[in-house]
């Protein structure tokens, strides 16, 4: 639950600070403000976008008509606060701005606290991936070095010193080269953990919601 009020408070922020643009002149100008309200519900944007777009039409001189916007903004509400619509928003990693009232609310967050559940578990898969890759290439990158140290170890152009200097140097690397790989083989392992939960709660939800 914590998590769905987070999302929330950063969904509002992002609001906030695209305000400035929810509606075009052509949009103010229309003013169809039953279809833009209805737009909003299904969309799941809380009541305070109207108040950004009032902002938004104001330099056109447009005043909002708040009350065809709230009424068609319910009906729109009544799409978007159903279970499997709050699962497929969850799944897909969007926001809840805590707009569903009543009982509608409470299937609502059931269900986007299972669709976080598959969220979460593809976001795993993703995360497990990208460490695989970083590992990897740091690996590669460490293995360019490993060679140029040790080229610089045979060069007898340089004085002996500076040799010795060049094999410590490809001896570290070759020791930091090992943990790479440590942790890529973790890593790895990581991965088929995430993909099997990642498959086992696909498989859970599908059914539950025609996933």
């Amino acid at each position: 639950m914590n998590r769905i009020f987070l999302a929330c408070a950063g969904g509002a922020a992002l609001l906030s600070m695209g305000s400035c643009a929810t509606m075009s002149e052509d949009q103010c100008l229309a003013g169809a403000w039953g279809e833009q309200g209805y737009k909003d519900g299904y969309a799941g944007l809380s009541e305070s976008r109207l108040e950004a777009h009032a902002e938004a039409c104001a330099k056109y001189g447009v005043v909002p008509d708040s009350r065809a916007y709230f009424s068609a903004r319910e009906d729109g509400l009544r799409g978007y606060c159903v279970p499997e619509r709050g699962f497929a928003e969850a799944v897909r990693g969007n926001s809840y701005a805590g707009v569903c009232r009543g009982p509608m609310e409470g299937a609502f967050l059931a269900a986007f606290s299972d669709g976080q559940e598959v969220y979460q578990a593809e976001q795993a898969v993703s995360d497990a991936r990208s460490r695989i890759d970083s590992l990897g290439g740091r690996a590669a990158e460490l293995d360019d070095k490993i060679a140029y140290f040790e080229g610089q170890a045979r060069d007898r152009d340089l004085t002996e010193e500076a040799r010795d200097a060049a094999r410590a140097r490809a001896r570290e690397l070759r020791r930091e080269r090992e943990d790479t790989i440590r942790e890529w083989r973790r890593a790895q392992d990581e991965l088929d953990d995430a993909e099997r939960r990642a498959r086992d709660v696909r498989y859970y939800f599908q059914s539950r919601y025609s996933w």
